[in-house]
Protein backbone atom coordinates (compact mmCIF):
# COMPACT_ATOMS: atom_id res chain seq x y z
CA UNK A 1 0.00 0.00 0.00
CA UNK A 2 1.05 3.40 0.33
CA UNK A 3 3.24 5.56 2.65
CA UNK A 4 3.12 8.74 4.42
CA UNK A 5 5.99 10.86 3.81
CA UNK A 6 7.61 13.67 5.64
CA UNK A 7 8.34 17.43 4.61
CA UNK A 8 11.91 16.10 3.32
CA UNK A 9 10.55 13.00 1.24
CA UNK A 10 7.70 13.89 -0.74
CA UNK A 11 7.19 13.61 -4.40
CA UNK A 12 4.90 16.54 -4.80
CA UNK A 13 7.75 18.95 -3.37
CA UNK A 14 7.95 20.50 -7.01
CA UNK A 15 3.83 20.61 -6.83
CA UNK A 16 3.10 22.27 -3.41
CA UNK A 17 6.28 24.84 -4.53
CA UNK A 18 4.67 25.82 -7.83
CA UNK A 19 1.59 26.85 -5.70
CA UNK A 20 3.65 28.91 -3.10
CA UNK A 21 5.50 30.61 -5.78
CA UNK A 22 1.93 31.17 -7.69
CA UNK A 23 3.34 31.11 -11.12
CA UNK A 24 2.98 29.48 -14.24
CA UNK A 25 6.29 28.40 -14.83
CA UNK A 26 6.40 26.31 -11.12
CA UNK A 27 3.82 24.62 -12.96
CA UNK A 28 5.05 23.88 -16.12
CA UNK A 29 8.18 22.78 -15.11
CA UNK A 30 6.80 19.91 -13.23
CA UNK A 31 4.32 19.02 -16.20
CA UNK A 32 4.40 16.67 -18.94
CA UNK A 33 4.26 18.01 -22.81
CA UNK A 34 0.63 16.29 -22.83
CA UNK A 35 -0.36 16.53 -18.97
CA UNK A 36 -4.44 16.40 -18.37
CA UNK A 37 -6.38 17.75 -15.64
CA UNK A 38 -9.23 16.86 -14.76
CA UNK A 39 -10.69 18.32 -11.77
CA UNK A 40 -14.35 19.47 -10.25
CA UNK A 41 -14.16 23.20 -11.02
CA UNK A 42 -13.42 22.05 -14.57
CA UNK A 43 -16.73 20.98 -17.06
CA UNK A 44 -14.09 19.02 -18.82
CA UNK A 45 -10.37 17.71 -18.47
CA UNK A 46 -7.76 20.37 -20.00
CA UNK A 47 -4.98 19.13 -21.86
CA UNK A 48 -1.44 20.37 -22.97
CA UNK A 49 1.44 22.03 -20.55
CA UNK A 50 1.03 25.57 -21.40
CA UNK A 51 -2.66 25.25 -20.90
CA UNK A 52 -2.70 23.47 -17.85
CA UNK A 53 -0.27 25.41 -16.65
CA UNK A 54 -2.08 28.28 -17.30
CA UNK A 55 -5.43 27.27 -15.11
CA UNK A 56 -2.92 26.24 -12.28
CA UNK A 57 -0.91 29.35 -12.01
CA UNK A 58 -4.09 31.00 -12.15
CA UNK A 59 -5.94 28.77 -9.52
CA UNK A 60 -2.96 29.78 -7.04
CA UNK A 61 -3.43 33.13 -7.15
CA UNK A 62 -6.90 32.99 -6.14
CA UNK A 63 -6.10 31.53 -2.52
CA UNK A 64 -5.60 33.93 0.14
CA UNK A 65 -4.16 30.46 2.01
CA UNK A 66 -3.41 27.14 1.06
CA UNK A 67 -1.83 24.32 3.38
CA UNK A 68 -1.02 21.06 2.35
CA UNK A 69 -2.29 18.51 5.22
CA UNK A 70 -1.07 15.50 4.36
CA UNK A 71 0.21 12.83 1.34
CA UNK A 72 0.57 9.23 0.12
CA UNK A 73 2.52 7.99 -2.33
CA UNK A 74 1.89 4.62 -4.01
CA UNK A 75 4.09 4.01 -7.12
CA UNK A 76 3.64 6.72 -9.60
CA UNK A 77 0.43 8.06 -7.62
CA UNK A 78 0.86 11.17 -5.20
CA UNK A 79 -2.37 11.81 -3.10
CA UNK A 80 -2.45 15.10 -1.24
CA UNK A 81 -5.04 16.54 1.07
CA UNK A 82 -5.09 20.55 1.75
CA UNK A 83 -7.29 23.04 3.59
CA UNK A 84 -7.45 26.45 1.83
CA UNK A 85 -9.39 29.95 2.21
CA UNK A 86 -10.32 31.92 -0.51
CA UNK A 87 -12.91 35.04 -0.98
CA UNK A 88 -12.30 36.79 2.40
CA UNK A 89 -11.90 33.72 4.38
CA UNK A 90 -13.97 31.19 2.76
CA UNK A 91 -12.54 27.55 3.37
CA UNK A 92 -11.90 25.03 0.54
CA UNK A 93 -10.72 21.48 1.46
CA UNK A 94 -9.60 18.92 -1.30
CA UNK A 95 -7.69 16.69 -2.57
CA UNK A 96 -5.21 15.75 -5.36
CA UNK A 97 -3.51 12.99 -6.72
CA UNK A 98 -1.01 13.59 -9.18
CA UNK A 99 0.19 10.70 -11.76
CA UNK A 100 3.66 10.72 -12.72
CA UNK A 101 6.01 8.98 -15.93
CA UNK A 102 9.15 7.01 -15.79
CA UNK A 103 10.59 10.81 -15.98
CA UNK A 104 9.45 12.27 -12.93
CA UNK A 105 6.94 14.38 -14.50
CA UNK A 106 3.37 14.71 -14.13
CA UNK A 107 1.34 13.32 -16.89
CA UNK A 108 -2.51 13.85 -14.67
CA UNK A 109 -3.58 15.77 -11.58
CA UNK A 110 -7.09 15.11 -10.81
CA UNK A 111 -8.09 18.13 -7.72
CA UNK A 112 -11.27 18.16 -5.85
CA UNK A 113 -12.29 20.48 -4.26
CA UNK A 114 -15.69 20.93 -0.99
CA UNK A 115 -18.00 22.42 -0.33
CA UNK A 116 -20.24 22.84 -3.34
CA UNK A 117 -20.72 26.53 -2.68
CA UNK A 118 -17.28 27.37 -2.42
CA UNK A 119 -16.20 25.03 -5.31
CA UNK A 120 -19.06 26.62 -8.00
CA UNK A 121 -17.79 29.97 -6.45
CA UNK A 122 -14.18 29.37 -7.35
CA UNK A 123 -14.65 27.64 -10.33
CA UNK A 124 -16.79 30.67 -12.04
CA UNK A 125 -13.99 33.36 -10.91
CA UNK A 126 -11.46 30.91 -12.12
CA UNK A 127 -13.27 31.42 -15.56
CA UNK A 128 -14.02 35.28 -15.24
CA UNK A 129 -9.90 35.40 -14.60
CA UNK A 130 -8.90 33.57 -17.33
CA UNK A 131 -11.23 34.72 -20.16
CA UNK A 132 -10.75 33.58 -23.42
CA UNK A 133 -7.75 32.02 -22.95
CA UNK A 134 -9.25 28.95 -22.11
CA UNK A 135 -12.36 27.14 -23.82
CA UNK A 136 -15.40 28.60 -23.27
CA UNK A 137 -17.41 26.47 -21.28
CA UNK A 138 -14.86 24.72 -19.03
CA UNK A 139 -15.90 26.65 -16.16
CA UNK A 140 -18.73 27.27 -13.78
CA UNK A 141 -20.99 29.72 -15.55
CA UNK A 142 -23.72 31.40 -12.56
CA UNK A 143 -27.28 31.84 -14.32
CA UNK A 144 -26.39 29.21 -17.08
Amino acid sequence: MGRKTGAQDTAAGPWTRAFAAKEEDGFAQVFAEDVVLEASVLTRPIRGRETVALVMGTASRIYESLRFTGETRDGDRSYLEWEATAFAGTRLLGSTILVRNEAGEITRAVIQHRPLAALLAFSAELGRLLGDRVEDGTFHQPGH
